[in-house]
């Protein structure tokens, strides 16, 4: 039996409203992390009361795993093409709608399956909006091979860009380097304020070595954001993408 998650009124109320989203038939990104098993659940229950028949994309090996042992209905993406939404967490969103993820290390997919989808939409709770991206910090998932070279050429592109910074490798408990489900590694970044998000990725997106970043600007149509009252509210980009 799967245990369900420790109950946040916030995160289930941004759950709660995200499942009134899906339709009969949908092809559906799950996203990855504690707001987005929230949602799996409630999505779980709400499929078998009404036998909705879904389809879904997993952003990570943990969701998959869970969506199938609550009985939906797991494929991988390139057997189900173009999806009608997903539905995922985010570590940060700012007033536009921009997004900093990747703290559960699952960012790579997770934009993969974001930008195959028709519609992007957040859940989160209200601790997750921000004025300004940054306080959280920006994972970088990079390839093993010359890691300390990618992560020279960030450190000197962040000075470029007055964020200087060291990037930090992550690392396990025991002190073992964090390997993403694709096997590669993260640099974080504590910037404490990004000012250009879109200068940033830009630059990230330009060195050899990086597979992806945390930013996600312009891809998500919406966010729900639970409320620890279990009222949510829903949030739009205040300038169009």
């Amino acid at each position: 039996m799967t245990d369900q998650p420790v109950f946040d009124p916030a995160k289930d109320a941004a759950a709660l409203a995200a499942v009134k989203l899906v339709q009969p038939g949908m092809k559906l990104g799950l996203g990855t992390g504690s707001t987005a098993n929230v949602f799996v659940h409630r999505l779980a229950e709400r499929a078998a009361v009404e036998g909705l028949a879904l389809r879904c994309a997993a952003t990570s090996k943990a969701t998959a795993e869970l969506a199938a042992s609550l009985g939906l209905r797991v494929e991988p993406l390139d057997e189900l093409g173009w999806l009608d939404l997903t539905i995922d967490g985010a570590d940060e969103v700012d007033p536009d709608l921009n997004l900093i993820k990747g703290g559960g290390g699952a960012h790579l997919r997770e934009k993969i399956v974001a930008c195959a989808s028709d519609r992007m939409v957040v859940i989160a709770d209200q601790s997750k909006v921000v004025e300004q991206l940054g306080a959280f910090h920006l994972p970088v998932e990079v390839v093993p091979f010359g890691w300390q070279v990618t992560q020279a050429l960030i450190r000197k592109g962040l000075d470029g860009l007055e964020l200087s910074q060291r990037p930090i490798l992550r690392r396990l408990r025991d002190d073992a380097p964090f390997l993403t489900d694709e096997g590669n590694l993260i640099l974080d970044l504590s910037l404490e304020a990004i000012p250009d998000p879109q200068a940033l990725a830009l630059m990230l997106s330009r060195i050899p070595g990086v597979v992806e970043h945390g930013l996600f600007l312009g891809i998500c149509e919406m966010a729900i954001i639970g409320r620890d009252d279990g009222s949510s509210v829903e949030l739009v980009a205040e300038v169009t993408q």
